[in-house]
This record gives C-alpha cells, sequence and structure tokens, in this order.
C-alpha cells in the first residue's frame, strides 16, 4: 500500500510471536532492500499484560543491545490473535462491496465492529469468481502493543502477519501454499487468483522436550490437507506446490518426514532458506535468510502491499471533535450548556441566602446554647458527690446479711468495679458452712451472676467468688 508521503530510507522490521522478538534493520540501497542487522531476543513481559512503560523499557534494552537506533517499525502481530471469514462476493456495483463485507463481518466475527481493526484480500477463482477473505484483530490488542512501542520511542507503520508479506500474492493466479514454523505454532497461508485464500496457525504442532523443539509433521500433513479441502474445489485444485518458511532445520525436518504425504496430494514441496526476486518482487540479496520480519519491512519500505494492515488509524482531537458534533448538534450542545450554566448558579445563590438566613439564626442562638453547655460540664463534674443512693453501702449491707452471725464465714477482702462487678475473698471454718453462706448469696435479688473463683483448704477453706450487683427484678 503506498503513502503519500516520502518513504523512508531504512526500518526496522519486529516479529512479536510468543515470547519472541525478532528484529531485522533494513536499508534501501541502490534499488535494492539490504539487511543490517538483526536479533533475536527472548521477551520476559507480556505486551497484553504488562505495563507498558515496562514493555517498552525492555524492547529498548533488547534494540540498544544490538546497537540498532531506528525508530520507524514495521510489526508482524502474533498469527494466533488473528480471526478470518471467508465470503463468496455476489454480483454487486464496486461501490456496494465494502458495505456487504462490513455486514458479513458484523454476523461472523465474534465481536462487534467497534473492538475489532478488519483487513481484507480479494482474489478470484480459476473460473472467475471472486471471493474476499476478511481477517480481524482485536483493537485492544494492537493499542496495547503500540503503548509498548511508543514506550520503546518507536513509531509504527505497519502491523500486519508476516506470512502475507513472504510471497507477492498477485504475482500469479496459481494457487500456493505457504506454511511458516514459528515459536508456539506453524503458520498456514493458501494465496490464490492474486489474493489470500485462508490464514490461519496450526497450534500444537510445535512442543519442547528435553530441551530441543519437536514439530509434529503429521499433524501439520493432516490440517494442510483440511484446510485445502474447506476451500471451494476451485482454489483447492489450483494449489500445486507447498512452501515451508521459517527454522531451517524444523523445515527440512518438515519436508523430510511429510514428503511423501504431501507429494500424495498432489503438491510439490519446496524448502525455503533465500529470497526469491521472482517470488518477492523485491531485490534482496540472494544469500540472505528469509524471514517474516524482513519481508514485511522490505515491503513497507518499497511502497508494497503486505496483505494485510491493521495500523489505527490516526484521528487529531479536532477532527474527533468535528465528527461527534455536526452544525446542529454543536447548537444544541451550547444551548444545552448554556442552559445548564444557569441552573447551577440559580442553585448555588440559593445555597448562599439559606446559608445567611441559618448563620443570623445561630448568631441570636449562640449565647444561650453556650451558657447551657457550661452548666452540662459543671452537672456532669459535680453528679457523683450528690448521688443519695449509698451503692456501696447498700452492697455492704447485703452481703453482712448473707454471711452467718456466729463467724464461720467471713470475709477478707471486697471489691467494687464500675459500681456494679465485685470480688469477694474470704475464709470459711469448713465446707457446710461455706456451701451455706453461698446458697444464702445467691437467694438476693439484687445479687446476679454469682460465680465462684476460688476454692483451697479445707478446715478452714478459703474462698473468692465474684457476682454483679443491679436492681431487684420486679
Amino acid at each position: 500500500m503506498k503513502s503519500s508521503k516520502k518513504s523512508p530510507s531504512s526500518l526496522l522490521g519486529l516479529t512479536f510471536d510468543g515470547n519472541r522478538l525478532e528484529g531485522v534493520l533494513v536499508r534501501r540501497k541502490n534499488g535494492s532492500v539490504v539487511a543490517q542487522k538483526s536479533f533475536v531476543a527472548t521477551l520476559a513481559l507480556d505486551p497484553l499484560t504488562n505495563d507498558a512503560e515496562l514493555v517498552g523499557r525492555e524492547i529498548r534494552n533488547h534494540l540498544e543491545a544490538a546497537g540498532i537506533r531506528e525508530r520507524r517499525v514495521a510489526v508482524n502481530v502474533p498469527l494466533n490473535w488473528v480471526h478470518t471469514i471467508s465470503t463468496k462476493l455476489p454480483a454487486l456495483p464496486e461501490a456496494d462491496v465494502q458495505s456487504f463485507l462490513q455486514i458479513e463481518a458484523e454476523r461472523s466475527f465474534p465481536y462487534g465492529p467497534e473492538a475489532l481493526l478488519i483487513s481484507s484480500s480479494r482474489y478470484r477463482t480459476p473460473n472467475g469468481q471472486q471471493f474476499a477473505t476478511q481477517a480481524a484483530i482485536s483493537k485492544d490488542h494492537i493499542l496495547r502493543l503500540e503503548r509498548a512501542l511508543n514506550a520503546a520511542r518507536l513509531k509504527p507503520l505497519t502491523f500486519s502477519v508476516g506470512i502475507a508479506a513472504l510471497q507477492n500474492s498477485t504475482a500469479s493466479l496459481d494457487g500456493l501454499l505457504v506454511l511458516e514454523v514459528g515459536e508456539k505454532g506453524v503458520g498456514l497461508e493458501v494465496l490464490c487468483g492474486g489474493g489470500i485464500a485462508a490464514l490461519r496457525l496450526l497450534e500444537e504442532t510445535i512442543e519442547t522436550e528435553a530441551g530441543q523443539r519437536v514439530l509434529y509433521s503429521d499433524v501439520i500433513a493432516r490440517e494442510s490437507r483440511i484446510t485445502l479441502g474447506q476451500l471451494p474445489a476451485e482454489v483447492r485444485d489450483s494449489v500445486r506446490v507447498v512452501r515451508i518458511f521459517g527454522n531451517p532445520k524444523l523445515a527440512q525436518q518438515f519436508a523430510d518426514d511429510a514428503q511423501s504425504r504431501i507429494e500424495g496430494m498432489g503438491l510439490r514441496l519446496e524448502v525455503v532458506k533465500n529470497y526469491s526476486t521472482a517470488d518477492l518482487d523485491i531485490q534482496i540479496a540472494p544469500e540472505t535468510m528469509v524471514s517474516s520480519a524482513l519481508s514485511l519491512a522490505a515491503r513497507q519500505l518499497t511502497g508494497r502491499n503486505s496483505g494485510f494492515e491493521f495500523l489505527p488509524p490516526k484521528v487529531n482531537h479536532w477532527q474527533q471533535f468535528t465528527a461527534r458534533y455536526s452544525s446542529k448538534k454543536l447548537l444544541w450542545a451550547g444551548m444545552s450548556a448554556a442552559v445548564l450554566a444557569v441552573l447551577i448558579g440559580s442553585l448555588f445563590s440559593y445555597q448562599q441566602l439559606q446559608l445567611s438566613g441559618l448563620n443570623s439564626r445561630w448568631a441570636s442562638l449562640k449565647p444561650k446554647v453556650m451558657e447551657l453547655d457550661d452548666l452540662q460540664q459543671q452537672v456532669r463534674k459535680f453528679r457523683p458527690w450528690f448521688d443519695d443512693s449509698l451503692p456501696s453501702l447498700n452492697i455492704l449491707r447485703r452481703l453482712t446479711e448473707a454471711f452467718p452471725a456466729d463467724g464461720s464465714v467471713s470475709a477478707k477482702s471486697l471489691e467494687i468495679h464500675e459500681g456494679s462487678a465485685i470480688t469477694c475473698a474470704g475464709v470459711a471454718r469448713d465446707n457446710p458452712a461455706w456451701l451455706k453462706t453461698f446458697d444464702q448469696l445467691r437467694k438476693i435479688p439484687e445479687i446476679r451472676d454469682v460465680q465462684v473463683d476460688q476454692l483451697r483448704g479445707n478446715k478452714p477453706l478459703q474462698f473468692t467468688f465474684s457476682f454483679h450487683w443491679g436492681e431487684a427484678q420486679r
């Protein structure tokens, strides 16, 4: 996709694949594209779940370690972020095709169009039928990744899927099956009639065993056959070649393991290790190792279509404002704001009048209130001195009545806490004398919750008990 702005002379291609970050710095030189620097790093932080500033700082650290200062980037997003649908296009005027695709997207994708960034690729079958493959990514995913890149002082020029940039989809009407070995799975793409007919990620096809990555070639071959079987017969019959990209060792392993199965499907298998100008339509040194990051950056650098575009539209604040409010809406908004301002001003004026009246009344009542407060303080201060109920003496009197007159049970100490909690300690001649006294205590109406705290000895017997004093229940 060509831009009206002047194309940059250099660009950084970045691939996010699981926790693997791959970067390639490319530059235009004498009509061709040259890869200058590259690096591969492992990200400790996930751009979708961790703080954007921290993720950006980690990315910046990897770039500085690789000696890369380029700010403009072409971003290859993970293929497992992408949802795709394929739609047959009816005979419609070109002006109505986009509206038709929007309706299909609203009907088929799991989220509403406001939550997605949607791009499409149209292709034609050998018999002339037209189809469109629509790819969608969560807008939140792209915005989170964009914030992390901005925190790393990078400026994204494109967000796309790198597998779509590995081959020139418009070069031929012949069908082509592309496989790319990634970090967590194998990307699959079917090209036909100048566009992308299928795009998916074959998950659970790569696992790590004893520190070594293992490729399940039979699963890849089976899923490839299933994907082709789901396409229109004209597209399926046009596919004659399978090209596999990515990790050279694993790609060759797949070629060795699955060649007989692929050839049994009537297809020819090719392992692509270096660039071909005819396939990519870009001048790149033949000995350059193929990578989706490099391919995406090279296409962006030379103004060529990368298949799908998920760059969020840039709208300035004034455009957002004018888009939200037409002249009529703006008039109504202004009138509503004016009415609201008058209403708020009236409410504040009324509140001030009420406060002024209340302050006047308080000024007249304040001396009497202060006088009453002073009297209350005096009452609270001297009330204990004027209690004529003599509670302590009443408690002593009732205890004395419960103890026997012959002195067989006597009290040694009495503690009164807060006027109602009483603890008494004493000595009894023997246990029967103590039990008789205890029964007498429990019969006194004002004594409640009698508890024996301690009994020691036999003759004499030392005791401690406690109870609560309260008015007799009537």
